[in-house]
């Protein structure tokens, strides 16, 4: 079917002269404004009780749902929430109070450690100092005994070298006096004439 351009224009102009007064009937809306079926309903006084019922029985109805269900949700979660917080508070505590005594007992166990150190330091200063007294005494008892033995040693040559000089000295005025005077003498001559003058020397 072909549809010329002048019946095209000629039924767009017809749909765009209809179209606002079939909007006018569907609403009710007339040029001015006014409704076909009077004043709008929320506002018309024959209609405030029913309004009104239905209002307090939806406030009621709502009053009931918030608290039935919604308060006791709310409170139930406030009070998990608070419940919560106060476990956490309760934790938190109990960490802390490990917390410090962990710390004290980590103090003390430092303390000991430091005085049982002190101790086996002062006992090994009490040893080396033990064993080095002892080494002294014996190096002393061991120098004493040698000093006496040098001292009897010293004191046997003394005396030896001593009888010697006595026999060096009898046989030297022996010999002196055998020249001066042409005649051999007796050894005990020569040993009383020795201690003779050793005798008048002292």
């Amino acid at each position: 079917m072909f549809v010329t351009p002048s019946f095209a224009q000629e039924a767009t102009e017809d749909a765009a002269t209809s179209e606002p007064e079939a909007l006018h009937t569907e609403t009710g809306v007339d040029d001015h404004g006014a409704t076909a079926e009077g004043s709008f309903p929320p506002f018309d006084s024959s209609t405030f009780a029913s309004q009104i019922l239905w209002l307090a029985i939806t406030f009621g109805l709502f009053y009931l749902f918030m608290q039935k269900v919604v308060v006791p949700r709310i409170g139930s979660i406030l009070e998990n929430r608070r419940d919560r917080i106060a476990s956490d508070f309760d934790e938190a505590d109990r960490l802390k109070t490990e917390a410090d005594e962990a710390i004290a007992a980590y103090e003390q166990e430092l303390a000991e450690a430091k005085t049982k150190a002190n101790q086996i330091a002062q006992k090994a200063r009490d040893d080396a100092k033990a064993e080095a007294d002892i080494e002294r005494t014996q190096v002393e008892s061991d120098l004493a005994a040698k000093l006496s033995q040098a001292e009897a040693r010293i004191a046997e040559i003394k005396a030896q070298a001593l009888g010697e000089v006595d026999t060096i000295a009898e046989d030297t005025t022996a010999a002196i006096v055998e020249q001066l005077i042409g005649e051999p003498v007796s050894k005990s001559t020569a040993s009383s004439a020795v201690k003779a003058a050793a005798a008048g020397e002292k």
